[in-house]
């Protein structure tokens, strides 16, 4: 029952919830970015963890495949149990949902406007540019080995091309570049 309910009760729940539903707020750049003041909170004011515990928390997060965010569910999980990890992911997810799913729809509805026009237009570029640094991130082991070489660079002008010619989703192209590396063409 304690892996369930944890040690914490109801109200120091509350207060893990309500801390990081603050942070999800000020996680610009990832939640990972407000791990100083999880430490603060968790280890030096509240002392459910102690600074082992809580490095170790976010090692094993990060080191296991999956969203980053994994780390906040550790974290919760070693506070208090399963009720501690859906205390932090409900805290941290909460609100920067909540706000983008807000600002989508908003967008959407004022998609006419011209700030918003040139919002998105300007962001192309961006996202762009985003997307071939970690593509040539992700490819430069396999295009230093001869044999996947002409193979990877193909695939990245394809995706390349794919991106600016087709309204093709992001997801199907992953797709594809993971069938063709289980075959081992890449």
């Amino acid at each position: 029952m304690s892996v369930l309910m944890g040690s914490l009760s109801w109200p120091e729940l509350g207060a893990l919830m309500l801390h990081f539903l603050v942070l999800s707020l000020l996680s610009i750049g990832g939640a990972i970015t407000t791990a100083p003041d999880m430490h603060r909170f968790l280890v030096d004011e509240r002392h459910w963890l102690t600074d082992q515990s809580f490095t170790s928390s976010i090692a094993l997060a990060q080191a296991a495949p999956g969203p980053n965010i994994l780390f906040v569910a550790v974290l919760g999980f070693n506070v208090s149990g399963l009720i501690g990890a859906m205390a932090a992911m409900l805290g941290i997810m909460l609100p920067s949902t909540t706000l983008v799913l807000a600002a989508t729809r908003w967008a959407r509805r004022n998609r006419d406007h011209i700030g918003v026009r040139a919002f998105t237009v300007g962001m192309a570029p961006l996202t762009l540019g985003l997307m071939l640094a970690t593509g040539w991130l992700l490819a430069a082991p396999y295009l230093v080995d001869e044999h996947h070489r002409w193979a990877t660079l193909a695939l990245m002008l394809a995706t390349l091309f794919l991106t600016m010619r087709t309204k093709l989703g992001i997801v199907w192209m992953v797709v594809g570049g993971g069938v063709l590396g289980a075959l081992g063409v890449v």
